[in-house]
């Protein structure tokens, strides 16, 4: 666990976008994912549309907190 936070690409509605989340974060970000069925960038484009004025990053990390608060 090295803690720093992974660039990685994800497409919003058509446009490319770049996302940082720490491995660990991206790990259960694709596991609410596949356990929802949905592609992840669905996921994050949900959550983009839905995150006022905070970071995209920051949006997934607390959707990801509140999913693992939930169960």
């Amino acid at each position: 666990m090295s803690g720093r936070p992974v660039k990685r690409s994800l497409t919003l509605r058509g446009h490319r976008t770049s996302v940082s989340l720490e491995d660990e974060f991206w790990r259960a970000f694709r596991e609410i994912a596949a356990r929802e069925g949905r592609p992840i960038n669905d996921l994050a484009a949900e959550i983009d549309a839905a995150r006022g004025d905070i970071g995209l990053a920051s949006a997934i990390r607390v959707y990801i907190l509140r999913d693992i608060q939930a169960r």
